[in-house]
């Protein structure tokens, strides 16, 4: 489908979600191809709220891991994909993909803007196999009372990704549940599976909370990459905050 106006032929249908899908194109002017979120007009009246917000945060944005509404397309699909078909990650390879998540999700937080959907589908990776964090629909741009963070309570994200405090629906801290969800797409980088089974959820938050994490042995990883994994998905999230300024340092 042909858009003269805009300067832009669509070719596919990359991917769906809450307020539309996005789509391989063409930029005519440029002779690049680009992928569009486009958004469906039916839908913003019902999610009127997030999608104002995702548009007013990616406004103010502008990191080279972090995809926009137009930007370019990322030929190497999403992370999820590239895991599901190559297996996991060698270790280096790992650590270059967490160290640029790192970079952006800092960037992010020191902007005070949460994403809260941190997970493998979320993560793009270009030509270059560099790594770009998209869709912001559930990102949230944070405020404070009296110097102190207003916690979010509202249930955003993915179960498997989430932090045991979003999944007992209590008051959380939106940037160390971003953190959390790093320490769980590290995990499926080096493991190619997750920590957690999410099937049953009450199971899983008592597991969270005993900090029982299993490490299969069929592969070889650094007992550094195991202890960072613990030192994020072992805390009680409220204290790990503090500690949270080390990470980005991966």
């Amino acid at each position: 489908k042909e858009d003269t106006s805009r300067g832009y032929i669509y070719k596919s249908t990359l991917g769906e979600g809450m307020f539309g899908k996005v789509v391989r194109a063409q930029a005519t002017k440029l002779n690049r191809t680009v992928a569009i979120k486009i958004i469906d007009t039916k839908k913003v009246n019902y999610s009127e709220k997030f999608l104002s917000r995702e548009m007013e945060i990616i406004r103010s944005l502008n990191h080279p891991n972090i995809v926009y509404v137009v930007m370019e397309f990322c030929v190497k699909g999403d992370l999820l994909k590239h895991i599901n078909v190559n297996g996991a990650l060698p270790e280096h390879s790992s650590c270059r993909l967490f160290t640029q998540l790192c970079g952006a999700v800092q960037y992010l937080h020191n902007k005070d803007v949460a994403h809260r959907d941190l997970k493998c589908e979320n993560l793009l990776l270009d030509t270059f196999h560099s790594l770009k964090v998209c869709d912001f629909g559930f990102s949230k741009r944070l405020t404070y009372t009296d110097g102190q963070m207003v916690l979010s309570e509202t249930y955003c994200g993915t179960s498997s990704y989430a932090a045991p405090e979003i999944l007992r629906s209590c008051p959380y801290n939106p940037k160390v549940s971003d953190v959390w969800s790093m320490g769980v797409v590290l995990y499926m980088m080096l493991y190619a599976s997750m920590p957690y089974d999410a099937s049953n959820i009450r199971r899983m938050v008592e597991i969270q909370i005993q900090h029982n994490i299993n490490f299969p042995s069929i592969l070889s990883v650094s007992s550094e990459a195991k202890d960072l994994i613990r030192s994020i998905l072992s805390c009680i999230m409220f204290e790990f905050i503090q500690s949270c300024g080390h990470l980005y340092e991966f």
